[in-house]
């Protein structure tokens, strides 16, 4: 089953526009301590994205399922030039075995997909409109293991990671443990979703990390979508307001696994922060090396690709 991808390039910016620009600003305020310093409102420079999934080393099919969806336009004046943008990614990592644990995973995809097409107008949507999806999408996947009477131990299900990405606003919302990092300006990468398993959950109460993850069922998840019905279903939704030139990465617990991108990630994702990156290379790499580092399980990730630069035409306020 092969994973859709709908994208559009985006009109890439100078690297260096927003510093010329302040630059020149500068030049014509003065340096005088009497002159306001101005907040200049931050808008989108250009907007990419690139998927990619590995079966792993010891996995005899791939249970994993990504869906990247996004356009960009550009809108323009005879005072200015904007660039717009709108994306919808997802990863999910089935589970239930061959034939099971990927059908869930391309449901909840696909499920999803269909749902923004509709809940997501002009604006971003709000938390309880994206949790009212996910929630949809589990209670469909978990309908099928009704209809089918799995056992509890033989019922599909996926773990979701999810972002909205409506100009410089970003949406993140996840069950599971697939996670979401941000790799922001500095090079730092910041782990933006904490796993939905056991030995967070004891952690969440208390206990230390070396005494939770000691337990036989540390990485046991705690929430799914599938195997249990709505009201087992809490999923994390937050919201990131970019300010500054970021790589979003989403990925599956596969390509996450040992501490992978915390001890490697610099080397491999920063470089994708440049505009002139090659996000696809750039991820199969990432990709390929952590197969070489363990590879026991599938492997998937989404980066986008977020540029921003100022926008001169106005400002939030004067300081």
């Amino acid at each position: 089953m092969s994973n859709k991808e709908y994208s559009t390039q985006a009109i890439n910016s100078e690297d260096n526009f927003e510093k010329e620009a302040e630059s020149a600003l500068g030049e014509v305020m003065g340096d005088s301590e009497d002159v306001p310093t101005m907040a200049f409102a931050k808008e989108l420079s250009s907007l990419n994205q690139a998927g990619g999934t590995e079966i792993g080393r010891r996995r005899r099919h791939n249970e994993d399922y990504f869906g990247i969806e996004s356009r960009v336009f550009k809108e323009q004046t005879p005072q200015k030039s904007t660039i717009k943008g709108r994306g919808l990614y997802i990863v999910c990592d089935g589970m239930g075995g061959h034939s099971a644990g990927e059908v869930a995973s391309a449901m909840a995809v696909e499920i999803l997909q269909q749902y923004f097409q509709t809940h997501w107008q002009e604006e971003m949507p709000d938390a309880e409109i994206i949790r009212q999806g996910i929630l949809l999408a589990n209670e469909k996947i978990y309908e099928i293991n009704q209809e089918k009477a799995r056992a509890d131990s033989g019922r599909m299900g996926t773990t979701l990671v999810m972002a909205l990405v409506q100009d410089t606003q970003v949406a993140i919302a996840h069950v599971g443990d697939s996670r979401s990092y941000q790799i922001n300006c500095y090079g730092d990468i910041l782990q933006l979703t904490t796993d939905h398993e056991v030995g967070q959950r004891e952690i969440a109460k208390g206990v230390s990390p070396e005494q939770a993850y000691r337990l036989s069922n540390a990485y046991q998840l705690t929430q799914a979508l599938g195997p249990r019905p709505n009201r087992y279903v809490n999923p994390e939704i937050q919201y990131l307001d970019i300010q500054e030139d970021s790589l979003l990465l989403l990925c599956s617990d596969g390509l996450s696994d040992g501490n992978l991108l915390e001890d490697y990630g610099e080397g491999y994702l920063t470089p994708l922060l440049n505009s002139n990156a090659n996000l696809e290379k750039g991820l199969l790499e990432l990709i390929d090396f952590a197969n070489e580092q363990h590879g026991h399980d599938n492997l998937t990730g989404v980066l986008v690709q977020l540029k921003i630069r100022t926008d001169l035409g106005s400002n939030y306020d004067t300081v």
